[in-house]
């Protein structure tokens, strides 16, 4: 089948209102796209569509940029702290039903379900021990259209996403203050190879940083690289000197133009351990995090990463040492 035919196919299916009830996105008034529906484009460009095979400016924001949100509506993230998303395949089975088409979804005696009426491979899973997690990103300037792939740099991750309609992500404690009208965020997700085919989900929103302690910056944030435990791959040890160390940018992978990852159809980047991605806050992403960062190589240094307390005092462990603190252990520790 031709792209010309699927996207046909698709716009058939739009008209009709036979749209699946999978997939999955954030969903907040904050969120550019947050009122798109169905018929809003000639193709499925819903929130919760995949993006696979498009033009940079189909799949960069979900092409949503000329929907944003209404003035003064903002994802808050309090430094420190966790910030509660909800996660669902339909709007309607998240807080914000009133302005969703089919209306109130949600199972009163499973509050967490994200695709009510539906089986978790509406969602992309075979189970907990098949989720590869999701991420959320930040770039420090307040006017969407001026972001580029490059300014994204990852800041939480959740190894358990997506499984449960509130979702909580850990904000790093030294996150600095956001420039006036606040960031932008987005919400990045790419599921299990076992579940479905080769498919990015990616939902900006306004965000703000609030209950900053820290002014220091965001350091570039680098590709993240395959690094650890895989042995689906024949690879059974990590090399740690190869992760990619400090800030990472998100995956963009499988469209037709920017991607920054290029793996295979059966071997997708995911927001685990075998990219460097911890579950929790990413806090080493300053520009002060690390003494030394060396060029990732199978025989490179390890990196010096900088301990800084409360008081500002600083001294050096090596980043063996660290490790985010995660809710739920999904494989055994590589590190």
């Amino acid at each position: 089948m031709t792209l010309f035919k699927f996207f046909s196919v698709i716009a058939t299916l739009c008209s009709a209102g036979q749209f699946a009830a999978g997939h999955a996105a954030l969903f907040h008034p904050s969120m550019y796209g947050f009122n798109v529906t169905g018929d809003t484009f000639p193709y499925d460009n819903r929130p919760v569509a995949p993006l696979m095979n498009m033009t940079f400016d189909q799949w960069w924001f979900h092409g949503h940029l000329d929907y944003p949100p209404n003035n003064g509506d903002m994802f808050d993230l309090s430094a420190g702290q966790t910030a509660t998303a909800e996660i669902a395949c339909n709007k309607g089975a998240t807080s914000y039903f009133a302005s969703s088409d089919g209306g109130d979804i949600r199972e009163p005696d499973n509050p967490n379900n994200v695709c009510p009426g539906s089986g978790m491979e509406e969602y992309h899973t075979t189970g907990i021990d098949d989720l590869k997690g999701c991420a959320l990103a930040i770039a420090y300037k307040n006017d969407a259209r001026s972001v580029t792939p490059e300014d994204f740099t990852v800041f939480s991750v959740n190894q358990t996403c997506v499984w449960t309609r509130f979702t909580d992500f850990q904000v790093p404690a030294r996150m600095p203050p956001c420039p006036d009208g606040g960031c932008v965020c987005a919400f990045f997700w790419i599921h299990s190879p076992d579940s479905g085919g080769e498919q990015n989900y990616m939902n900006g929103f306004k965000c703000n940083i609030t209950d900053s302690t820290s002014t220091v910056a965001l350091a570039k944030p680098q590709i993240p690289r395959r690094c650890g435990s895989d042995p689906v791959n024949n690879k059974q040890f990590a090399f740690l000197a190869n992760c990619t160390h400090g800030a990472k940018q998100p995956f963009y992978w499988f469209n037709q133009e920017q991607n920054n990852m290029f793996e295979g159809t059966y071997s997708p980047p995911v927001y685990t351990d075998l990219y460097n991605f911890l579950d929790g806050s990413q806090d080493d992403i300053f520009e002060d995090s690390y003494d030394s960062l060396p060029t990732p190589s199978p025989t490179a240094l390890m990196p010096v990463l900088r301990v800084v307390d409360n008081s500002g005092s600083t001294s050096k462990r090596s980043w063996r040492h660290r490790r985010s603190q995660p809710r739920r252990l999904l494989h055994n520790e590589h590190y």
